[in-house]
């Protein structure tokens, strides 16, 4: 009974500190708090760390920064946040669109 308990107790630390971790923070409280002109630093206290850089390139001697929050649990769903010279200058949803398998045959 108390490995039971162990495992129980292991199983719960590493479910909640997953979802912790992984879970983006894309809530309309959140995203109330964001501003144009933040840099990337004040936009990822908001949302979180979990972000991929998706696009850089320079445009008119402007830095140009694209990141990615996917919004967990919904995959196909995520935003981009556009940053230029370190300011977000906007951001935008996307959905990812369903390959239908059956469609294509």
């Amino acid at each position: 009974m108390k490995i039971q308990t162990i495992i129980y107790l292991c199983l719960i630390l590493i479910f909640s500190s997953c979802s912790a971790a992984n879970i983006a923070r894309l809530r309309s409280s959140n995203m109330d708090k964001l501003e144009l002109g933040m840099s990337r630093e004040q936009l990822s206290d908001v949302l979180g760390s979990s972000y991929t850089i998706a696009e850089k390139y320079t445009e008119d001697e402007d830095k140009i920064e694209v990141i990615s929050y996917r919004n967990f649990p919904y995959e196909e769903e995520f935003y981009l946040f556009k940053f230029r010279n370190g300011k977000l200058e906007k951001w935008y949803r996307e959905l990812q669109p369903k390959y239908n398998e059956a469609s294509h045959k």
